[in-house]
């Protein structure tokens, strides 16, 4: 039913900002993520939520012990929404860059110095037309808040919030010290996993879970897990003995030398890079023709 005035014209809507909260926090499908996005708390979160459900009236998400979900009908409104921002998005990095050619590569620094780095020059030199930016993203899932054109991604691609398409496959598997190692020779995989700290990228991962299940493992959320997001520092945090951690075979320089090791052979096998980027943004000829080099890398 729509509001109307006491001259019986409609009533415009204008809770836009809280339409632009209630989007990120859909696409997260958390308050948390949303609020550490935002820079606000998640109490400041869950009350514009609230607002605009009584605004619209009707609900919006279905309240879970863990976490939130979308009702059918705010699905329906994500829909709309995320293609409206992204397209308003999408015309202010326009405007900002007319005149100037310069393509936004977003990735983590794991990624860019193991695999992305070595290539590069190939591409500027065969495409001096246009100026690259590679922005170390902590956040994977931040692409158009952080003025990101595209993104290589490490997961199982199982996101929904922007196009994905598989750059390569590359397996996750454990990774840990030489007192790890010795720990799995002596007390088997179970036992030492029950006294390994997890290093996880994000509060919310289920990388761990998905790998005691593929192990065959019982897993339970440990408190001492230990969150590191740059994969980088995450990397040194195990060589230092803080945990192990969940890598894959761009590590190769460190177990070369033997200061890690890959601590047994179940792995995730439909881990990879994704190449993720905005719906339609390979209209743009430069996002084309990164894209192209990328694949004739791989």
């Amino acid at each position: 039913m729509r509001l109307m005035k006491l001259d019986g014209k409609p009533m415009r809507f204008r809770h836009y900002n809280s339409l632009r909260v209630f989007t990120i926090a859909a696409r997260h499908n958390s308050f948390s993520a949303a609020a550490e996005e935002l820079h606000l708390t998640k109490g400041a979160i869950s009350h514009q939520i609230r607002l605009l459900e009584d605004e619209l009236g009707f609900a919006l998400f279905r309240r879970l012990p863990r976490g939130v979900a979308l009702t059918a009908r705010g699905q329906g409104l994500l829909n709309a929404t995320q293609a409206a921002f992204e397209t308003v998005e999408s015309k202010i990095s326009e405007l900002r860059t007319a005149g100037r050619r310069t393509l936004t590569i977003g990735c983590s620094t794991y990624f860019a110095s193991r695999w992305l780095s070595p290539r590069l020059m190939d591409f500027i030199t065969t495409h001096p037309h246009i100026r690259l930016r590679v922005q170390p993203m902590i956040d994977q899932l931040a692409l158009a808040s952080a003025g990101i054109d595209l993104a290589i991604r490490w997961g199982s691609g199982k996101w929904r919030d922007v196009a994905i398409e598989l750059l390569f496959a590359c397996p996750a598997w454990p990774s840990g010290n030489a007192q790890a190692s010795d720990a799995v020779r002596r007390l088997g995989l179970q036992g030492a996993f029950d006294t390994f700290t997890l290093l996880r990228d994000r509060d919310d991962s289920n990388a761990w879970s998905d790998w005691f299940a593929v192990a065959g493992l019982s897993f339970r959320r440990k408190p001492d897990s230990l969150i590191i997001p740059d994969p980088n520092v995450r990397v040194q945090a195990v060589i230092d003995g803080q945990g192990v951690a969940l890598n894959d075979a761009l590590l190769e320089s460190e177990l070369r030398v033997g200061a890690l090791d890959r601590l047994c052979d179940e792995e995730l096998a439909d881990y990879g890079y994704f190449l993720a980027y905005p719906a339609g943004a390979v209209s743009n000829p430069d996002i084309d023709a990164f894209i192209r080099w990328m694949k004739r890398q791989v």
